[in-house]
C-alpha cells in the first residue's frame, strides 16, 4: 500500500509519525519497519538562505521528529543541542539573532548547502541527507525550485515569513502572503509520482494557507491531486475553533477564513466540485460541524484529533485510513 501525505510543519511531523506508526503495527516487515510505502510531501515555502545556508525548517522538522531526533520541549531542531556557532555567528553581525540555529542542526544545513552548490537538485540532497535516519518514509519537496513565502504587513512593508513567524510570532495583521517564485515553479517528479501512484492521501493538520496551501500552489500539485484515484482525507488543524499548534489563525484571518473545522474544510472544498477533499476528520468537540460539512460534500467523520504520544497520533492516522477505506 502507497500512503501519501501532504504536510508541513511540526503538526505535520507529528502526524507522519503517527502514520508510520500505525503501519508498523498493522502492516509489519518483519524487522522492525512496514511493508507499507509512505510518501510525505513536503512543503518547502518556508526555505531562506540565511549566512550562506540553505535552510529547510519543514523538511528538517519532519526528518528530526521521526528520527527521533527532535526537540520535543522546544517543538523545533535537534535534541541536546549547543549554539556556540550561531553565538559566534551574533558576535559577528551574521544572520538573524532571534533564529538561533543549534550546532548539530548547523551540520545538516551545511551539508545541504554544500550538496546544492555541488549541482543536486534540493529531491537528491534530502534523499542523500535523509539516508543517514533510518525513517522508513520517504520526504519528498513540493519543488526542487526555490519557492519563498513573503508576508505583507501595514503599510505595504514584506518581510520573510520566518521573520513575521518567529521574530513577531505573527503578531503583526497580515496583509498578504507572497509565495516568491511559485508561479514559475515546477513539481517535483518525485511528488507527482507519490500522488499518481498513491493507494490513499492524507491532508496532515498542517497550517492550511502557509503550508498546504502553497503545496496546492505549485503549478501541477493541484491537477494531480483532482486526477488521482486514491480517495483524499484531510485532518482538521483547528479544534473547537482554536488551533492545534502554532498560529494558523493569524493567517486564516488573513485571507478572510474562520478560524473553525467548518471553515477549514469548505475553504479546501470537495473534490467533486473542483476542490481538494473527499473526507475530513474533525475532532469529537465539533461533532455538531458534520452536517453542515457534508452538505458540502465532503465525507465528515468526529474523532479525537490530540496527538498526545505515539498511541493517540497512531489512533489518529488509523482513523483517517479508516475514512479513506469507507469512501
Amino acid at each position: 500500500m502507497i500512503v501519501t501525505i501532504l504536510s508541513g510543519g511540526v503538526g505535520g511531523a507529528r502526524f507522519v509519525r503517527g502514520v508510520r506508526e500505525h503501519l508498523y503495527r498493522v502492516a509489519p516487515d518483519g524487522n522492525g519497519g512496514t511493508t507499507a510505502d509512505i510518501r510525505v510531501v513536503v512543503n518547502t515555502s518556508d526555505d531562506m538562505w540565511l549566512a550562506g545556508l540553505r535552510i529547510t525548517p519543514d523538511l528538517d522538522s519532519i526528518m528530526y521528529t521521526l528520527a527521533g531526533a527532535n526537540d520535543e520541549v522546544r517543538g523545533w531542531g535537534r535534541l541536546g543541542e549547543s549554539e556556540r556557532v550561531s553565538a559566534e555567528l551574533a558576535a559577528y553581525g551574521v544572520g538573524w539573532p532571534w533564529f538561533t540555529l543549534g550546532d548539530l542542526d548547523l551540520g545538516t544545513h551545511i551539508a545541504r548547502s554544500s550538496m546544492l552548490r555541488d549541482g543536486l537538485t534540493l529531491s537528491e540532497v534530502v534523499a542523500r541527507i535523509t539516508a543517514r535516519w533510518q525513517l522508513d518514509v520517504a520526504l519528498i519537496p513540493m519543488t526542487d525550485d526555490e519557492v519563498e513565502t513573503h508576508v505583507v504587513v501595514e503599510g505595504g512593508t514584506e518581510m520573510h515569513f520566518q521573520e513575521w513567524w518567529t521574530k513577531h510570532r505573527a503578531k503583526l495583521p497580515a496583509q498578504d502572503f507572497v509565495q516568491h517564485g511559485i508561479e514559475s515553479a515546477v513539481a517535483s517528479p518525485a511528488a507527482l509520482a507519490a500522488i499518481a501512484d498513491a493507494d490513499v492521501i492524507l491532508i496532515a493538520p498542517s497550517n492550511p494557507v502557509v503550508s498546504i496551501g502553497t503545496i496546492l500552489a505549485v503549478p501541477g500539485i493541484r491537477e494531480a491531486l483532482a486526477d488521482a484515484e486514491a480517495k483524499i482525507v484531510g485532518v482538521s488543524p483547528i479544534i473547537s475553533g482554536a488551533v492545534v499548534r502554532g498560529m494558523a489563525d493569524a493567517c486564516l484571518t488573513a485571507i478572510g477564513v474562520e478560524t473553525t473545522a467548518t471553515a477549514v474544510a469548505l475553504h479546501y472544498g470537495a473534490r467533486e466540485e473542483g476542490g481538494l477533499l473527499d473526507g475530513w476528520l474533525v475532532d469529537e468537540q465539533d461533532a455538531a460541524s458534520q452536517p453542515r460539512i457534508e452538505s458540502a460534500r465532503i465525507t465528515a467523520s468526529a474523532v479525537p484529533l490530540w496527538m498526545r504520544d505515539l498511541d493517540t497520533s497512531a489512533q489518529l492516522a488509523a482513523d483517517a485510513l479508516g475514512l479513506a477505506d469507507s469512501l
